[in-house]
């Protein structure tokens, strides 16, 4: 439930692209009646369709922020990081009717992610990581510093991947990419990662 609480935008933004391209038409109506006509262009079938998917995408991430406030739970850092950037990009694309802006907020976000690691690492000696899981995992430091800056260089390479993506290829092909390949990647790399974490987890204390 929680994976699929975390993964409710991104699966509503494309949803909701998809309706989008399959009924142009309607769409393009939608966004004119909410926002003013988009001008016609090569790419007004897909720019539509990503407009309402941002919207939809926007939306959603504020529910998921109201509905965590609502129920009196903490809201992560990362989704205020989430809901900060989609607001932010997601405003300007449907402002200036400029998908490129959306397409850059997983890399902003990923980026971030690396930068908060390693800043904290370097700047403040301190691994956010061990910090937020060691007690989950009994791990030697060694250990969790090559695990922090793993998942910094993971992040940075999804947030360039996500960019070469959306410069080089189609928008469907990049909200294709978007929805499976990164979040397709992220699971092998932590099944890798898993794998040689077994290898240096500490036996539990007896009780």
């Amino acid at each position: 439930m929680k994976l699929l609480f975390d993964l409710f935008p991104v699966a509503a933004f494309f949803i909701a692209y998809r309706i989008g391209k399959s009924f142009p038409e309607e769409s393009a109506a939608f966004v004119a009646a909410a926002f003013g006509p988009v001008a016609a262009s090569a790419t007004f079938p897909d720019l539509v369709a990503v407009i309402v998917a941002t919207t939809i995408a926007i939306v959603a991430t504020l529910l998921q922020v109201g509905w965590l406030l609502m129920r009196r739970q903490p809201v992560k850092p990362m989704l205020w990081l989430s809901a900060i950037l989609i607001v932010a990009f997601g405003g300007m694309t449907i402002w200036l009717q400029n998908e490129l802006f959306i397409k850059w907020k997983p890399s902003l976000l990923y980026w971030s992610f690396a930068a908060i690691l390693v800043g904290g690492r370097v700047l403040f000696q301190r691994n956010l990581l061990s910090a937020l899981l060691g007690s989950e995992l009994q791990l030697p430091a060694a250990v969790w510093d090559r695990m922090l800056w793993l998942w910094a260089g993971f992040f940075a390479l999804l947030g360039a991947a996500n960019l070469y993506v959306a410069y080089t290829f189609t928008t469907e092909q990049w909200v294709d990419f978007k929805t499976f390949g990164l979040i397709g990647l992220t699971f092998a790399f932590v099944l890798g990662l898993g794998v040689y974490l077994s290898r240096h987890l500490k036996e539990a204390p007896d009780a």
